[in-house]
């Protein structure tokens, strides 16, 4: 048995191995069903619609200057100085047949307002009966319905009017729910809503609407928009709040603001919240009192700018502090505007 074992085995042939070897060296070992690599076929590149690789200049009919917030911007305001170069087109260089202001893009030719109304009243057609009001009303008021858009602190944009359009394409009406500043003047953003979109409001219910395209829309038809590539920076307005307010002296005005910081708050404002009761509730309580405060903790400061400047002009009144986003208002000279008044009545009947 130990014989079998340590015989030593026959000798196997040399030439397999050499073989082998010598194969492979000559010739790259590819084993069985090994994929087979091809070089990628280069993609066929887009045809260039111009010789020179710029776009086509968009060129639009709408009737108006072109503006990033329609409802919350002062076409009459201007500016005393920006903060980025006006060649900085926010539709993009080259892409709009209009030039860029620095706050607007103003329309080119000269437009006929009867012709532009005549083409609005043609889209919307007949007026709506009750019934047919009833029944978008009930589709689209309710929270979950599709067809919404949120409207914030910037109001009516001009990107806005792109997404209404792109709702109109399958639904009669859309919902817009309305949050933040604007809320404090539902009657703008309703007004430049209807001008610059065509539609009309059949519904309105705090900060909920419900814009309405027409009888006679048609979606092929529908407006070119040039969308803004991105939000432009605000430019540089006069100051907000005077060192010394109008009509007081520096004495008078510290104290003022002394005193608006130490009285109670007049309400309590929440950050995007509902304010469509602000300004009646500021105009209730300046007759009988002089300054009010106004608590916008979390708000956050430029909302609390926005909103004083928009209850300086609604209520009317005279903003004298910013601070710790509180909101101090100051109601202004009443005997000087009871004067002035009467005055006025006494020229207009010496007039008549």
């Amino acid at each position: 048995m130990q014989k079998l074992v340590s015989r030593p085995l026959s000798n196997p042939p040399k030439h397999s191995s050499y073989s082998f070897s010598h194969s492979v060296s000559k010739t790259t070992y590819d084993p069985p069903f090994s994929p087979i690599s091809k070089p990628p076929k280069p993609k066929p590149k887009p045809p260039n619609p111009t010789p020179n690789g710029n776009p086509t200049p968009t060129k639009s009919s709408l009737p108006f200057d072109f503006r990033h917030s329609y409802s919350e911007t002062d076409p009459t305001l201007e500016p005393i100085g920006f903060r980025e170069p006006k060649r900085f087109s926010p539709f993009g260089p080259g892409r709009l047949d209009r030039e860029w202001t620095g706050t607007s893009a103003p329309v080119r030719d000269e437009v006929d307002s009867c012709l532009v109304e005549e083409e609005r009243i043609r889209v919307l057609g007949d007026p709506l009966t009750e019934e047919e009001i009833e029944e978008l009303v009930e589709k689209y008021r309710h929270s979950d319905c599709a067809r919404q858009i949120n409207l914030g602190k910037n109001g009516v944009t001009h990107n806005m009017l792109d997404d209404i359009h792109n709702h109109w394409k399958r639904a009669e009406a859309v919902r817009i729910k309305c949050l933040g500043v604007p809320t404090l003047d539902i009657d703008n953003v309703c007004f430049h809503l209807e001008e610059k979109s065509g539609g009309k409001i059949i519904y309105r219910h705090i900060n909920i609407l419900i814009l309405y395209r027409g009888r006679n829309y048609d979606p092929q038809n529908r407006p070119v928009i040039p969308l803004m590539l991105w939000k432009p920076y605000a430019p540089i307005y006069p100051k907000l709040v005077k060192n010394i307010a109008d009509g007081l002296t520096f004495e008078e005005t510290k104290e003022m603001r002394n005193r608006g910081l130490h009285s109670p708050a007049l309400m309590k404002l929440t950050r995007n919240g509902v304010y469509v009761n602000v300004v009646a509730r500021v105009r209730e309580a300046f007759e009988t009192e002089e300054v009010i405060r106004l608590d916008c903790t979390h708000v956050g400061t430029s909302d609390c700018k926005r909103i004083g400047v928009k209850l300086r002009d609604l209520v009317p009144c005279v903003p004298i502090l910013f601070k710790d986003e509180q909101i101090i208002l100051w109601r202004g000279k009443r005997d000087q505007e009871r004067n002035s008044d009467i005055s006025d009545a006494n020229e207009k009947s010496s007039g008549t």
